[in-house]
């Protein structure tokens, strides 16, 4: 179902008011960029900190696999439950342990993944936004990136997928075979072997070959994208969506009744969503204020990058204000950065953020008609923001 038809029959996503509320990046104390650290501590790399406390829950295991199932937050678990009966397990701590940790900001996917893969807040790694403005002005999308500008120096920072290998531990990653040596996976898991998997059964296998494989200390990541796709495309809720959340049961199944001994399984996810209703959506396109001082636009819809003319960052900050009023916070770059939402921010990073930065709450989004495809206007879906939402994502544990 397309925004355009959604209607009355918009799909429910099951989210209580409480999950609108704004939550910040626990950098250092249980956000994405804390896992693999801890992990890493876990399988004996060293120089590693195991911040989440892992250790106690995983005595006796040298064998790890970590996967992210994309798109599932937090607050998605008790609407996927009645579709999904091991995942409900885990999430009910049935497996070992059931916890929560947050996402980077914003809370988009190739934001996630490289926190989680680096190891470290997205200031410091550098990929942050969905999309971003380079240099030269023009834009970069990062699930679209190839090898311009070369990953390596665009993030400098060693993944820990590197760090591992380097000190001996077997290392793999499981994903689409179509992302193998994409920037964004450079960018995040590079350092490990890959293994292409075209569904949810090849990952597990994969997954699970990996660990079997392994004579000693293993980590192995999977990636498995659907849950996320078919919010976007058709509400959290909506039936494809169900679907989905069956499917991830199923390679939930295998993987749980498949781990071989000494090793354990932590899902994750990169972030969750929201649906957005029609009135929510306040377009560039329609509202010439929002365009006035704008030279580039860039970010995505729930947190939105702007770069400004010369001498007009204050009247678009105004402009925007007044538009958004309590749906947006509008801030200046130096605003957002000294909020902390980013983290530590080296200055070769910083112009990638927008001059100005609006991060729209509720069930607000910023569309950016001419600026960006089309198709990021009309999705049901989205996240990216700082709502408990968008940010609460799901630390399940299985051992074997």
């Amino acid at each position: 179902m397309s925004v355009a038809s959604a209607g009355a029959g918009f799909p429910e996503d099951g989210l209580h008011p409480d999950a609108l509320r704004m939550v910040r990046p626990a950098y250092g104390t249980g956000s994405l960029a804390d896992l693999l650290p801890s992990v890493s501590a876990v399988l004996g790399v060293p120089g590693a900190t195991d911040v989440l406390g892992l250790g106690a829950r995983l005595d006796g295991v040298d064998k790890i696999a970590v996967l992210l199932v994309d798109g599932l937050g937090a607050y998605q678990l008790a609407l996927a439950a009645p579709h999904a009966p091991v995942l409900a397990d885990l999430a009910a701590g049935g497996r070992g342990h059931a916890g929560t940790l947050t996402a980077g900001f914003p809370s988009t996917t190739p934001v996630s993944l490289v926190t989680l893969g680096a190891g470290v807040p997205p200031g410091a790694h550098g990929v942050l936004g969905f999309t971003v403005r380079r240099p030269d002005g023009r834009p970069l999308t990062h699930i679209l990136w190839g090898d311009d500008p070369d990953p390596r120096t665009w993030q400098p920072v060693p993944t820990r997928m590197e760090l591992a290998t380097a000190a001996g531990v077997r290392v793999t990653v499981v994903s689409k075979p179509q992302f193998e040596g994409s920037g964004l996976s450079l960018a995040a898991n590079r350092g490990g072997a890959y293994r292409g998997a075209a569904d949810g059964a090849a990952v597990a296998d994969g997954m699970l070959d990996a660990l079997r494989a392994a004579d000693g200390p293993a980590l192995v990541y999977g990636y498995h994208p659907d849950l996320d796709h078919f919010g976007h495309e058709d509400g959290v809720g909506s039936d494809t969506w169900r679907q989905a959340a069956r499917g991830v049961d199923k390679l939930l199944d295998r993987l749980v009744h498949g781990l071989p001994p000494r090793s354990a399984l932590l899902v994750v996810a990169d972030h969750g969503q929201l649906n957005v209703p029609l009135e929510g959506r306040r377009d560039m396109a329609a509202i010439p204020a929002l365009c006035e001082g704008v030279a580039g636009v860039a970010g995505e819809p729930r947190v939105r990058y702007l770069h400004v003319e010369a001498g007009a960052r204050d009247d678009v900050l105004a402009n925007w204000r007044a538009v958004f009023g309590a749906d947006a916070s509008v801030l200046s770059r130096e605003e957002a950065i000294d909020d902390g939402w980013f983290g530590p921010v080296p200055a070769a990073h910083a112009e990638r953020i927008g001059d100005v930065v609006v991060i729209c709450w509720g069930r607000a989004v910023a569309v950016a008609s001419g600026w960006e495809p089309v198709k990021a206007g009309q999705l049901v879906a989205y996240h990216g923001s700082a709502t408990a939402a968008e940010m609460t994502v799901p630390l399940l544990i299985a051992s074997s």
